[in-house]
């Protein structure tokens, strides 16, 4: 930022993502799944890059800014689960005037897809596909109440596709110096808006967790269920759904279904070294039933029926070291696994 009670300022990025090895179907499932973009020969490229920027003031507390942004509320997340880090074209908004509050808002009209060097891609939805939509605009806040107790509320519209919003709890309640308990509670509520690009929706779908941390080890139960008849959707490969059984492959938001999940995780700073975690969690979901979806929605057997009774598991292994010290401090190393 320049100097002065008005600041400007550019942030600019440039990536790139190399392919270290490839062939004929190895690398993805296809569409936005794929980590590299495709030549016309059908084979994955070596090579793909994006660039691009945005304007900032700084007034106060107050930042604007317009032009590639990487917003990060529950109801448009930027995604960073593929190889380079998606983004959105417009301008956000973020407030820190009052202690403990964050407010944020923004107005989008375009984002990008992992496996594309644009950055001025229509929108994508995850479950419904491309949607016709010209903006999204979100607004909301984080709010502490104290150091064990925070609150979240936000809402959204996709023009012509949907009104989303979200509404969440965390807190803590420390039992001892080294043993405390740990609750969530996530809940989401998505209408149709407009033309209704993704059918008519009525959804809502919501989690709670439960845990207890002790020394270098938490342990953690949660469960989810999605009362609506539509999957509950959002950008595609966005993190914009903040629940807790949303995990590295599977989302359990299918309409109908429920959920719950274990996860073990393990802070081996208290064991000499810091910056070394360990992670593991295994989720079932059951009672998928797509009898009252709506077209855009709806999934069907091989005979044309609506999918019903459905049900699935995911069981993820991951590690990860930040590095603490010197030249690469901050650097984040992480390998996962899903089945």
């Amino acid at each position: 930022y320049t100097q002065g009670s008005v600041g400007i300022g550019v942030d600019a990025f440039a990536m790139l993502g190399l392919k270290l090895d490839s062939g004929s179907g190895r690398s993805g499932a296809g569409g936005s799944v794929d980590l590299l973009p495709y030549n016309s020969a059908g084979d994955a490229e070596d090579d793909f890059s994006r660039v691009g920027g945005a304007v900032k003031a700084r007034f106060l507390d107050t930042e604007i800014k317009a032009g590639d942004v990487f917003p990060t509320t529950p109801v448009v997340h930027f995604g960073d689960a593929r190889l380079l880090p998606e983004s959105f074209k417009g301008f956000t908004v973020v407030n820190n005037s009052l202690d403990s509050l964050t407010l944020a808002a923004g107005r989008l009209h375009a984002m990008s897809q992992p496996n594309t060097s644009n950055t001025n891609d229509d929108f994508v939805t995850f479950y419904g596909g491309a949607v016709d939509a010209p903006w999204l605009g979100y607004a909301g806040g984080d709010y502490s109440v104290n150091e064990n107790l925070s609150l979240s509320l936000y809402t959204s519209r996709l023009k012509d596709a949907w009104n989303q919003h979200y509404f969440g709890v965390s807190a803590t309640y420390p039992l001892s110096d080294v043993v405390a308990l740990l609750g969530t509670f996530n809940y989401y509520k998505a209408t149709d808006e407009g033309r209704e690009l993704l059918g008519e929706l009525n959804n809502n779908i919501w989690s709670s967790s439960l845990g207890v941390a002790f020394g270098a080890h938490t342990v953690t139960a949660s469960y989810q269920r999605n009362n609506g008849n539509n999957d509950f959707d959002y950008l595609r490969q966005a993190d914009s759904i903040y629940l807790n059984n949303s995990i590295q492959y599977s989302d359990f938001n299918s309409p109908k279904e429920q959920s719950w999940m274990l996860r073990y995780d393990l802070n081996m700073a208290g064991y000499g070294i810091p910056g070394l975690t360990f992670m593991t969690r295994y989720a079932r979901g059951w009672g998928a039933d797509y009898s009252n979806a709506n077209e855009v929605y709806m999934r069907q057997d091989d005979n044309g029926a609506p999918l019903t009774g459905q049900k699935r598991w995911e069981r993820d292994v991951e590690a990860r070291y930040v590095v603490q010290t010197g030249s690469f401090k901050d650097l984040s190393l992480r390998v996962r696994q899903a089945t």
